[in-house]
């Protein structure tokens, strides 16, 4: 599907056909069938098969942000505010209605985890639970002494969570 605060397509693999809503963010440059493929998904298969979680597993863009060395961090940051608005209003705002709170639950692993701690406590409105596993929470390395505003934000966020 293209998504227009990306400005292109992304893939995402939905698990369930009813229940809570649950993003699940991929690991550190992963990609979105990789919580599928690690065995994440069977592990929850009985509460998916009961309707009572739907799971959603989005691409990352992470070589494209974080990761990318080859572009100044001005441009990581932009690219990874894209992504956490694509996340939120392409993916939460269309299934947070499936439940009664009208919000989702968030999941990661490794810098997934950052990826469901940072959208947690940056759209508290939209995230009922957050799970975090192993997350790197520092994200200094990732801008190279750059900072904005952008990036402020997120490790301000981050900082409380420890």
């Amino acid at each position: 599907m293209a998504l227009p605060n990306l400005g292109r397509e992304i893939q995402m693999l939905v698990f369930g056909h009813a229940g809570y809503p649950i993003i699940l963010f991929p690991t550190s440059m992963g990609s979105f069938h990789e919580n599928r493929d690690q065995g994440l998904i069977a592990s929850a298969s009985w509460y998916i098969e009961q309707g009572l979680i739907q799971i959603f597993c989005p691409d990352s863009i992470d070589k494209d942000s974080f990761y990318n060395k080859k572009i100044h961090p001005t441009h990581r940051i932009q690219n990874h505010v894209w992504y956490d608005k694509m996340i939120c209003h392409e993916i939460v705002e269309r299934v947070k209605n499936n439940t009664y709170s009208g919000k989702v639950a968030v999941a990661g692993c490794s810098f997934g985890g950052y990826h469901a701690a940072n959208f947690a406590f940056r759209h508290p409105g939209y995230v009922s639970h957050m799970f975090s596993m192993g997350g790197a929470f520092n994200i200094k390395s990732f801008m190279d002494g750059y900072h904005d505003d952008n990036v402020f934000i997120i490790a301000r966020k981050i900082i409380y969570t420890v």
